[in-house]
């Protein structure tokens, strides 16, 4: 059982989850966004992806989203790059990390950012070292190592592989994620032993999206096996544009209900969380799939109130 430990949320909504949204947000909407989400307590948020905006329209405006962010301190903004050039985009304003992507899947790779396995472990320690000398930070996500939708089972050996080659660059963390929504709590368990193994010391990061419903009780094994940092999504909005039937990344509120009754701190207020959801519903014009803003966090205020009375 996990018992006062404190964890770290980091906010995907304004990438992960918008990427694969057809209605384009206004700049304002997704600063609007990011903001609502710091209010609310999160520290660490990524909030665009320098891609080309001719295959991920949404973030045809990195640059602009940036630009407009207000300056808090503690606060650390990431920007999600697939190769060099986005790198350099990315320095290029005032992003304080970049957040490369090894994909474990040669066919997957190509089809999502044009390299191999191989090559895109290439490319993500390259683009570590141009953080360094900028002066910036820098992270690698292993994508699809649960499983991929070209060629199924991915073997949790190369996965492991990966990380102790992209270990060597000397990342800030490496994170592990199920970019289709395939996995378990017991491959999570093994996979993260395994990453353990080939890359010690290195933090490590989860990200777990939520297609065939696994993805909070993934977090829960993340937690039970020592990860302190957590992706997640506003309203659970999100999934790849080129992973089949996506249905988006854990709800942020859901996650940290699931956290505070666990007894895990994450430093976010759920009622803050909550709220944006309703508001981002209402700019999305759908219901999302989260569910903790629809039901609402327990004790409810008003019960709780009414019962102490």
């Amino acid at each position: 059982m996990v018992q006062d430990r404190r964890v770290e949320i980091v906010e995907v909504g304004a990438r992960d989850g918008l990427q694969n949204e057809s209605n384009i947000l206004s700049t304002e909407a997704k600063v609007s966004l990011i903001t609502r989400a710091m209010d609310a307590g999160i520290k660490r948020l990524e909030v665009a992806s320098f891609v080309n905006p001719k295959r991920v329209p949404q973030m045809a405006d990195a640059e602009a989203v940036i630009a407009a962010l207000p300056n808090r301190p503690g606060v650390t903004y990431i920007g999600l790059v697939l190769n060099e050039r986005g790198a350099d985009r990315a320095l290029a304003t005032g992003i304080h990390e970049l957040g490369a992507v090894a994909i474990a899947s040669d066919t997957f790779g190509i089809r999502n950012q044009g390299q191999t396995a191989d090559e895109s472990v290439e490319v993500a320690c390259a683009i570590i070292a141009k953080a360094k000398a900028a002066g910036r930070s820098a992270q690698v996500t292993l994508s699809a190592a649960f499983g991929c939708p070209f060629e199924g089972e991915v073997d949790p050996a190369r996965v492991a592989d990966m990380a102790r080659r992209v270990a060597k660059a000397g990342p800030r963390e490496i994170a592990i994620a199920d970019t289709i929504g395939v996995g378990v709590p017991a491959q999570v368990t093994d996979l993260l032993r395994r990453i353990k193994e080939a890359a010690p010391g290195i933090p490590l990061r989860v990200h777990f999206h939520n297609t065939r419903n696994t993805g909070l009780a993934n977090a829960w094994a993340a937690v039970e096996a020592g990860v302190t940092s957590l992706d997640s999504s506003l309203g659970g909005i999100g999934g790849c544009p080129f992973a089949p039937k996506a249905t988006g990344n854990i709800p942020t509120e859901d996650l940290v209900y699931m956290l505070d009754r666990s007894r895990v701190e994450t430093g976010v207020n759920l009622e803050g969380l909550i709220t944006s959801a309703i508001w981002l519903t209402d700019v999305m014009g759908r219901s999302l799939p989260a569910m903790v803003s629809r039901a609402g966090g327990f004790p409810q205020p008003a019960a709780h109130a009414a019962v102490s009375a």
